[in-house]
This record gives structure tokens, sequence and C-alpha cells, in this order.
């Protein structure tokens, strides 16, 4: 398959600007794989469609307020920064901009004199390798003065301190526990303490993994050829309280669901590292795409994704492969085919697109 084959046009007014008023006040779309039938319902009919025996797998990453804006001690000059990683002894993988040439030993000071920096070296993709000082808690001193980084298709103005304090409620999920994201898991965004608490009622378990989402996330692939792309990095984790959950699930016949096509990367990460869902962590640069057999999930809930991206290829992939569960004669590209119907369709019935948009029940 070619990057091409996943392109679509979608209108700017899809684009869902705001979180809705309510977490819960999302449609969702409906799949039904083997069926290749497509139907509507809402987020809250989300507990409806699993089962007992079921285990909802979700990613408990933590969005930081990672966006810094500071100033160049010797020359006074603007800087913006995005802390992407920490590394070992205080050094942060950063992204940045700035009109001067930077040179290593160059110090830096944040707008609110909490952090400050120097240059420790550089990195791929002409990032920074930043050793920062002042407040040793790092965390703390983001929460003071940092911005969440919203995906570059939210629009928004620094001066609008209102809406900003809401993207910093709503742009994080309700069961986010690890800090260590720059953007959200976003199929976790509509869940809500009262949802979660009628899915337990109703007897299905429920297990996190922990996938820290870099900004690659958002990054269109650009190599024509699939297979010559390479993912970015990021950081997973499946504790073994997870992996137990996931093993007693598979022995009583249940199905794994999936929230989010970052849970799907993790528990497959496992997968292609270990042979089964094992506890582990590790960096994953797993890059899943039709045709792809699954060895870990069986249903998944996902939000509508940018077109040629690595997001919109996965749940192609998984669509082909819950096709091919049922007829293993079927086409891997007829998934494709499949999400992009759905995917006009959802345009057509005017769904709410990418970050704070609507999502899709694949089944």
């Amino acid at each position: 398959m070619r990057t091409s084959d996943f392109r679509f046009d979608l209108p700017d007014a899809c684009i869902a600007q705001h979180p809705p008023p309510q977490r819960t006040d999302s449609r969702m779309m409906i799949i039904d794989c083997a069926a290749a039938e497509i139907s509507h319902a809402s987020i809250l009919d989300f507990p409806n469609h699993l089962h007992a025996d079921d285990l909802l797998v979700m990613n408990d990453t933590r969005v930081m307020p990672a966006r810094l804006f500071g100033s160049w001690d010797d020359t006074g000059g603007a800087l913006e920064l995005l802390l992407v990683e920490a590394f070992a002894d205080g050094v942060w993988d950063c992204m940045h901009k700035t009109r001067r040439r930077i040179a290593l030993g160059q110090c830096f000071t944040s707008s609110g004199g909490r952090i400050r920096g120097r240059v420790h070296g550089f990195g791929e993709s002409g990032r920074l390798h930043l050793h920062l000082t002042g407040d040793p808690d790092v965390m703390s001193a983001l929460d003071a003065e940092g911005v969440v980084p919203l995906p570059p298709y939210i629009e928004r103005t620094l001066s609008n301190d209102e809406l900003m304090q809401l993207d910093r409620e709503r742009y994080q999920t309700v069961f986010a526990r690890e800090p260590g994201a720059v953007a959200a898991p976003t199929a976790g965004l509509h869940f809500s303490e009262a949802l979660l608490d009628t899915i337990a009622k109703q007897g299905t378990r429920s297990a996190t993994v922990t996938l820290h989402v870099g900004p690659g996330t958002f990054k269109p692939v650009s190599a024509e050829n699939l297979e010559t792309h390479e993912m970015h990095a990021e950081w997973y984790r499946v504790s073994e309280a997870a992996a137990v959950a996931i093993k007693e699930t598979r022995a009583r016949s249940g199905r794994v669901v999936a929230v989010g096509t970052t849970s799907v990367r993790t528990l497959e990460s496992s997968v292609k590292a270990h042979g089964s869902v094992t506890a582990c962590e590790g960096q994953s640069r797993l890059f899943v795409y039709p045709p792809y057999r699954f060895g870990a999930v069986d249903s998944m809930l996902t939000n509508f994704h940018l077109p040629e991206s690595t997001l919109l290829m996965l749940v192609s992939a998984f669509a082909a492969h819950r096709m091919q569960t049922v007829d293993p004669e079927r086409d891997a590209d007829e998934g494709r085919q499949l999400v992009l119907r759905a995917y006009a369709e959802a345009i057509r019935e005017h769904y709410r697109f990418y970050s704070y948009g609507d999502c899709m029940l694949l089944i």
C-alpha cells in the first residue's frame, strides 16, 4: 500500500476546535467490521457494547503543560520550548522556536523564572538537549508556568485565559496518572467518572497501560512507500497487573477492548517483543499498517484521524484484521476501504474530527 491510499479531503469546519460541553456529549460511529456495516450512536451507548467478561484497556499517560516561554540570558531574545522527554541527570529533549543561532552552553530563563537551563547538546530532527536547573521539581514548575501543548490544528491565542484553563482540564483524561505525554490519548477524553462507574457496575473489568504520546503522533507519513517510513519512538509500559488481567480475560474467552490507538500500540508492542502481552517497558517504534495480524486487541475505540497518518493506517489495519478473523479469504485492502467509507459518511453526517472530536467503535 501507498501513503496516498490513505488520503481524504476534510472540510475545515469538521475539525473540532473546542471540547463538547460535557465529556460524554460525543457521538460514536460503530463499525461492524465482519459485516462491513456502519451505524450511529452516542458514547453513552458504549457500555451496551461491552460484556461482563471483557477487559477495557486505557492509556493512563498524563499530558504535561510542556509548552514553555522564556528568553536567552545573554541577549534577551525570545525562546519557545516544547519539553518532549526527560533523560538522565536533568537533561530534556526539546523542540524549540527562536531566531538566534544556537550553540552549546547558551543559557535561558523561563518567563516566570522558575526554570533555567543551558544547551547541553543537539538531538535528531533539530531538537535541543537542555540541562534544566532552577526549580528541582520540573513538573511543579511546568504546572505553574507551562501551557498545554495543543495539536497544531487547534487554534488558540495565548491571551484567552479562560479557554486555556478549559484546555488544561479537558485535554486530559479523567484517568490520567503518569506524567510524560505532550499529546492526549484522545479516545479517552470521552470518558467521565460516571461513565466509567457505569461500565464497572455492569461487571466489565478495566486495566491501564502507559504510552507517553509524542509530537510525532500528528506527523503525516512523508514516504510514499509505507515500508520506508520510520516511526517516532514513544516510551511505553505494560504493568504486571495489566498483563495478568489480559491473560485472565483470554482464559474466560473475554475480549480485550482498547481505548485509543496508543493503548493498541502499547499492547501490540509487548506482543511483538515477547510473543504475548507481557509485563515490560521500553521505546516503541511499532508501525502498524495493512496487512497486520493483531495479537492482543479484539475491539477498539478511537477518534477520527488525520489523512495519511500512521493512526489512520493502524485503524485500517485493525478493520482488515477483524474482517479476516471471520473470513481469512478477505483482502486486507477491504479494511482501508471500509474505514475511508466510514470517514466519508462521518463528514456527510457532520461528525467532529480529531482530538476534541467524536469517536468510532470498531467491533
